[in-house]
């Protein structure tokens, strides 16, 4: 039996600048086995990702996975274009911690009335790697949000920033501060990944960096708790 997920967020999901989540997944179950459809927009806001779900219902899948909000908590930060990205991204007001929780919740509400799908919400992956810092604590609430949205139309919650929160814990990280990733920097790793052909981890081996290239984006070490959150909460339930 072929099981048809459908991965809904943002540049993580898309997989240009992140090692591929997706990928790590398949290759965890036999050929044929898990079927991917990637609805990765970069940049993406909740609010886009509910502008775009026509794609999703109109073939509904056999499970859904929803990882959105890395960018509506990067948007509360110190420092964060938000002008810039407003604009960007078409955003018809500010981005707010209320407005991404009412835009999931209608996400997640339009998904179980459109199709049968079984859904998954991941909480975000933490932001920088040092916990108490703003940017790890903003994924932190945002992720408390995301868990009430699933609390309240019943969906499953993938608890990934509590996973990385634990590894990053476990490792006792070098104290990196976190900077905001500009476009600038993020084609930086691109140029560094795609045309001088350097692997994304070596990229944040020298970084200094344990789960990321960037303080956002997934080296294989954070993009493997991905999967793991994935599969633990929602393809191990699979028939």
């Amino acid at each position: 039996m072929t099981i048809r997920i459908a991965c809904l967020g943002d540049s993580l999901t898309r997989a240009q600048f992140s090692v591929d989540y997706l990928d790590l997944l398949v290759r965890r179950h036999p050929p044929g086995a898990v079927r991917p459809a990637r609805f990765g927009v970069n940049g993406d806001f909740a609010h886009n990702l509910l502008q775009r779900l026509d794609a999703v219902v109109t073939h509904p899948p056999d499970v859904i996975t929803v990882l959105i909000g890395t960018n509506d908590a990067r948007a509360s930060l110190v420092g964060y274009p938000v002008e810039q990205a407003m604009k960007r991204k078409r955003l018809p007001r500010r981005p707010s911690a209320g407005w991404f929780q009412q835009c999931l919740g209608t996400v997640v509400a339009r998904l179980r009335a459109e199709t049968d799908a079984t859904i998954g919400l991941l909480s975000l992956p933490v932001l920088g790697q040092q916990l108490d810092g703003a940017a790890a604590q903003a994924s932190q609430a945002y992720s408390r949000m995301i868990a009430e949205v699933a609390a309240t139309h019943e969906v499953a919650y993938l608890p990934l920033h509590e996973r990385q929160t634990e590894e990053l814990r476990r490792v006792d990280p070098p104290p990196v501060p976190y900077r905001e990733v500009t476009p600038a920097a993020a084609l930086g790793v691109l140029v560094q990944h795609a045309v001088l052909r350097r692997k994304l981890d070596t990229i944040s081996r020298r970084r200094g960096l344990v789960l990321t290239t960037d303080h956002i984006h997934q080296n294989s070490r954070g993009a493997g708790l991905v999967a793991d959150a994935i599969d633990a909460g929602l393809l191990t339930r699979c028939p």
